[in-house]
């Protein structure tokens, strides 16, 4: 049974940082796509983050450039989001993906038929 675990999240003040972790089990890692996505209530969910099987090519979205920074250690399988400068809009919860059909660049490619965590709320206070 393939399953992908976040954790990280919680409450921080604006300007401030957090790192997202998630850890899959059931799965060959580094065949996937991993990504960061994230929603709020009567938003559409966003891609934030996503990196190729190998690590070597990555994507953001325009609004956390310079600020997140998306990472994976296929040693452990664990995909990893360091946030920083932290703004309230950033609120929302953040949910882990894997797909071979997804793309690193601009969370491109397929995700839906992936596989997707639980989520993880991120709350940016000013």
């Amino acid at each position: 049974r393939v399953q992908l675990a976040e954790s990280g999240g919680g409450s921080v003040q604006a300007g401030g940082s957090m790192t997202l972790s998630c850890t899959t089990s059931g799965l060959v890692f580094d065949d996937f796509a991993m990504g960061w996505f994230r929603q709020t209530p009567g938003k559409e969910r966003e891609g934030v983050a996503c990196i190729n099987w190998r690590g070597a090519v990555t994507g953001y979205a325009d609004s956390v450039k310079g600020r997140f920074n998306i990472s994976r250690d296929n040693a452990i399988n664990t995909v990893y989001l360091q946030m920083n400068n932290l703004k309230v809009e950033d609120t929302a919860t953040y949910y882990c993906a894997a797909s071979r059909r997804g793309r690193a660049e601009n969370c491109g490619g397929s995700w839906s038929g992936g596989y997707w965590g639980q989520g993880t709320e991120v709350i940016v206070s000013s």
